[in-house]
């Protein structure tokens, strides 16, 4: 479905954006993908990287997802649609509440209303973990923002464009992600890795797969749905021993927003969720439960949370994925 396509991917520049851009070219036969982000800097070193050099079908747009009008302009001609861009640290959207809403939910807004202007087919949206039980303003944000891409069916009936949700959690070896923090604590001998609880538990997912998993969202995905991959979980403390087998725990107390286990789909979202054999289907909740073809209503009381997850990695497992992407462990 891409073959000679147009592509745009928001937030372009981060670490999914470079890796979803990489598979994308390598794979496809586009005719046009465009990075939009607002970091020159960052989009002169990707440009000019090894992996991006060779590609004449690559362009770069600055622009900020909070200008509509730039984003009307950037996305003439443009097929399909990946918006990576967010405000993602939690204490700079704690200490910055009106940049976060202004990033995160007007710049959805605008996300919709440009490819809507533009006969866009297909918009898919990056959500995260955070945006369900939110604790924090990036949580909420991020809520506001799925909430806006479920409802922008409403705006367009069933025309064009499609607008999807793909959530997941935190990505392994991701920029700000712990696994390059615990990585660089022992590439600097330092054999003390701090961990907020020895409880803590995270889904695992990697770039490769999420990338995958995205694309694939293009194909399957009905308007207004959030798709929430089936992935395995980890124990913070079994990542540690992965990484350094004699390194020394501290404990060093949960962050403000933090939340102790991840959670993709809550109890409460269990009457509109239906289950693939790989991924989940959370429905629009202001819509009947529509049923699909091959799959099934989850169970009353069914939550999708990584400390209640079927499939835990073992330390091996995790070594072993860690070093696919990495020669110092």
């Amino acid at each position: 479905m891409f073959k000679n396509k147009t592509i745009l991917i928001t937030g372009g520049t981060g670490s999914f954006g470079k890796a979803c851009a990489k598979f994308l070219l390598k794979n496809y036969n586009l005719k046009k993908l465009i990075i939009f982000s607002r970091d020159e800097l960052k989009q002169s070193e990707m440009s000019n990287s090894k992996d991006f050099l060779k590609y004449k079908n690559l362009r770069f747009f600055i622009g900020d997802i909070r200008d509509f009008d730039r984003l009307k302009m950037a996305f003439r001609n443009v097929d399909y649609i990946i918006h990576a861009a967010a405000l993602k640290q939690v204490p700079t959207a704690e200490y910055n509440p009106i940049e976060c809403i202004k990033t995160n939910i007007i710049g959805a807004e605008n996300i919709i209303n440009a490819s809507i202007e533009n006969n866009v087919k297909k918009v898919i949206c990056l959500s995260t973990d955070k945006a369900v039980n939110p604790i924090n303003l990036y949580g909420a944000s991020k809520l506001a923002a799925d909430k806006l891409f479920q409802a922008a069916k409403n705006l367009v009936g069933k025309s064009e464009p499609s607008f999807s949700i793909v959530r997941y959690g935190n990505v392994s070896g991701s920029r700000g992600s712990v696994i390059p923090f615990f990585l660089k604590l022992k590439e600097d001998n330092i054999n003390e890795f701090p961990i907020t609880d020895l409880r803590m538990t995270r889904f695992w997912i990697t770039l490769d797969e999420a990338v995958k998993f995205v694309l694939n969202a293009f194909k399957i995905s009905n308007p207004g749905e959030i798709l929430v991959p089936k992935i395995p979980s980890i124990k913070i403390v079994d990542l540690v021993k992965a990484i350094n087998s004699k390194g020394k725990i501290k404990v060093v107390g949960i962050r403000p927003g933090e939340k102790l286990h991840e959670l993709l789909i809550s109890d409460s979202e269990n009457n509109v969720t239906r289950e693939e054999k790989n991924y989940y289907i959370v429905q629009p909740s202001f819509m009947n439960m529509k049923k699909i073809s091959g799959s099934k209503k989850v169970s009353d009381g069914f939550a999708y949370s990584s400390l209640t997850n079927k499939k835990f990695l073992s330390v091996k497992e995790i070594k072993k994925l860690i070093k696919k992407n990495n020669s110092n462990v």
